[in-house]
């Protein structure tokens, strides 16, 4: 069975795809910063939306609101149509409060996502990403999403996520 956010994610966008009327109700969850990210049965990419810091009332509304902005708001593709919903795995981050830190050497690409700040610039990228694994590659990805320079003095922040994942086809059931 899929985990509450998942459903709530999937069913929401869902909901709006059809075309149906939806408004995102205020939940039982303390409000919490969130991605969610939609990915192709092959794994690709096909939306990542979400906030840094807690923007709803509830980390049920902030799921909501994040999930139809991956499908339709990320400017790195075409909106995501009815048709491709049922082939999309979903999952969700929940973030910690950001921290900022002093340097590379304190971020494990593994465990911390990073943001990268420089005059009102910002780059983010969530951890544990395949073929990702330095500190360094972490921020220079993120100096390219921000349109940082690659020689800008810039300011780092640290966080974890708790990764819920939809449970894809053939995958055996385990904790995530």
């Amino acid at each position: 069975m899929a985990h509450p956010l998942i459903h709530l994610a999937r069913e929401t966008l869902g909901a709006y795809l059809a075309g149906k009327p939806w408004q995102p109700q205020s939940g039982s969850l303390p409000p919490q910063a969130c991605f969610v990210s939609l990915k192709t049965p092959s794994g690709d990419l096909r939306g990542c939306m979400g906030t840094l810091a807690p923007a709803w009332d509830s980390a049920e509304e902030e799921v909501a609101r994040n999930a139809v902005a991956a499908a339709v708001r990320d400017p790195r593709f075409p909106a995501v149509g009815a048709h491709e919903l049922p082939g999309l795995v979903l999952s969700i981050d929940l973030l910690s409060p950001p921290e900022p830190i002093s340097g590379p050497e304190a971020l494990d690409p593994r465990v911390y996502g990073v943001i990268v700040r420089w005059k009102g610039r910002s780059g983010v990228l969530l951890p544990d990403l395949e073929g990702v694994d330095t500190p360094q590659q972490q921020i220079s990805i993120c100096r390219r999403k921000g349109q940082i320079p690659p020689d800008a003095p810039v300011s780092l922040e640290r966080f974890r996520v708790q990764r819920i994942r939809e449970k894809e086809e053939g995958e055996e059931s385990g904790g995530d």
